[in-house]
Formats: structure tokens, C-alpha cells, sequence
């Protein structure tokens, strides 16, 4: 009889702590939560001048509403294992030759009409003059020949070479009929479900394949230990609003979207190195090619 009462006990206790930790979420979910009355503010204050937020983002994240605080990304700086990279672009690595160079640190390789350079953290390979057959990432087959490339086939052509060598990579921005007739597809890596800005993959592709690459990219090693404030979307806009002012008095300014993402401001090309990579929040203006990008731990711009 004693222990059945004491079972009852225990089973009261235990719901009312869940709801009190219910109720403790509740209240830290609302504290970094924008209320409806600051998200109309912000929408009065941008239309006020002339600045304009879509109802519905054309981009895969939508506006936010959340500021919980968060973590740093550690990222090693930018170096590279070199022999890896020359057997991703070149058919036989044995065979291909260094150049030399003035700067120890940069690194130049060829072979026939291909180049791979390595230099200040930054991979550039380029392929203009001259395309493989035996390099089904690189060209296109003869019956998919056609003045200008098409959208589709870019893709799938820089998502096959993404899929094979760097699947922790997801497709990012598509720049159509770049560059007198290719299209420039950007990819990022993704790290649990946060994408890096600072770790990235461009192509050209051009009628006749896969013509250029960029990337520049370090290895993430997880998260710091500790989370800071960041600050709420509302305020990230107020700074963008007092940036773009007079541009906005001249031309509305459609803003499309908001996501957030990592950034790694500062970084080496000397192994062993270490940088953190902060969160950034990403604005997207219509007819402008690239984001705008504020820390969202200083509200400080970064790239206007």
C-alpha cells in the first residue's frame, strides 16, 4: 500500500517538472523569437524607404525568425593535399608538370592544355583549350553539342563532379548565360545542416563542358564549445536599411530573402592552422548576383 502511494508520488512529480521545463522552453523559445509586432515594424520602417520584403522568398530558406544564441565553427585554414587534387583533375597525375614559380607557396601544374594552380589558399583549375574524351564530368557528347549550354545540362554535369568528389557540397546560386553563353553555378558545403560560405566550388560551364573551377575550402573540425549572442533579424535589417539609404531613395530594393550561414573572415594557407568560422546573415536583393552579408555577433557588414 506504501509503495503505491509512493509510485503516485513519484509520477506527480515527475509531470509536474516536465511541465515545468515545458514552460521554462516556452518562455527561452519566445525570448529569441521575433513577435508579429516587430516583424510589422521592420516591414513599416524598410517600406518607408523604399525597401521592400518579399511575402514569399524565391530562395530555399525562408525569412527568419529565430535568434537563439549559437556556436562557432572551428575550420582549418586553407591547405591542401595536393596529390589528391591532381588525381581529381588530371587523367594521369604521374605525368603531369610543375611549374616553377617565384612564390614557394604557389603551385602550378600542367598537362597538355589543362592548368591547376594552388595559390594563397585559393584552387583554380581551367580547361579552354582543350577537353578529353575520357572525362565524362568535363564534355558533353557529340549529339549534346548546341550553340549555347542549357541550365539542365550544366547541372547535371557539375552535380555529377559535386556527387563524386565532394558530396558534403549542395548547389548554392545559377548564373544563366554567363560570361558570353556559360553558366556559373556556385556550391557551398554543408556542415549538420549549416551551410559554409567560406568553403566553396564555382564552375563555367560553356557548350563544350566544364571549362573552369574555382574553390577554396578548409576542414571543418566542429563546433566551440560555448554560444553567443547573436542579433535578431530586425536589427541585421535596420543595418542593411542604414547601408542602402540613398541607393533605396534612387531605386526600390526588393530584398527576396534571408538565410543564415558561416563564414571564416580570416583564414592561412600554412598547415596546422585553425580559424573560426562565424554565423553571417545572408540578404538577398533582387537583380543583385551575389548576397549581402552581415555578423551576426557584431551587426557589423561585411562585403558593402
Amino acid at each position: 500500500m506504501e509503495w503505491e502511494r509512493a509510485k503516485n508520488y513519484i509520477l506527480v512529480a515527475f509531470i509536474i517538472l516536465n511541465l515545468g521545463l515545458a514552460g521554462l522552453l516556452f518562455v527561452e523559445n519566445r525570448r529569441y523569437t521575433l513577435t508579429d509586432d516587430r516583424v510589422r515594424d521592420i516591414n513599416t520602417v524598410l517600406s518607408a524607404n523604399n525597401i521592400n520584403l518579399y511575402a514569399a522568398p524565391m530562395r530555399r530558406f525562408a525569412p527568419m525568425r529565430r535568434f537563439a544564441p549559437m556556436r562557432h565553427l572551428n575550420i582549418s585554414g586553407f591547405y591542401y593535399d595536393v596529390q589528391w587534387l591532381l588525381s581529381i583533375f588530371f587523367e594521369n597525375p604521374e605525368n603531369v608538370l610543375q611549374e616553377e614559380t617565384e612564390d614557394e607557396r604557389q603551385y602550378i601544374f600542367r598537362e597538355g592544355n589543362r592548368r591547376l594552380v594552388i595559390s594563397n589558399g585559393f584552387i583554380t583549375f581551367d580547361n579552354y583549350y582543350g577537353l578529353s574524351e575520357n572525362d565524362m564530368w568535363l564534355h558533353f557528347s557529340e549529339d549534346e553539342e548546341t550553340e549555347r549550354v542549357s541550365r539542365e545540362d550544366a547541372l547535371a554535369k557539375t552535380d555529377e563532379f559535386i556527387d563524386e568528389f565532394f558530396p558534403d557540397f549542395r548547389r548554392d546560386i545559377v548564373f544563366d548565360q554567363f560570361g558570353g553563353g556559360g553558366v556559373h553555378v556556385m556550391y557551398l558545403q554543408e556542415y549538420r545542416g549549416r551551410v559554409i560560405h567560406s568553403n566553396f566550388i564555382e564552375f563555367l560551364v560553356t557548350k563544350d563542358g566544364i571549362a573552369w573551377i574555382e574553390m577554396q575550402f578548409g576542414q571543418v573540425l566542429g563546433y566551440s564549445r560555448d554560444s553567443r549572442m547573436i542579433f535578431a533579424p530586425d536589427e541585421i535589417l535596420l543595418t542593411f536599411l542604414q547601408r542602402m539609404q540613398h541607393e533605396a531613395m534612387a531605386n526600390p530594393i526588393f530584398i527576396s530573402s534571408i538565410d543564415m550561414v558561416y563564414l571564416q573572415e580570416y583564414a592561412s594557407d600554412q598547415p596546422g592552422s585553425t580559424y573560426p568560422a562565424v554565423p553571417f546573415y545572408r540578404i538577398f536583393v533582387r537583380d543583385r548576383d551575389f548576397p549581402f552579408l552581415i555578423n551576426a555577433y557584431t551587426n557589423i557588414p561585411y562585403n558593402f
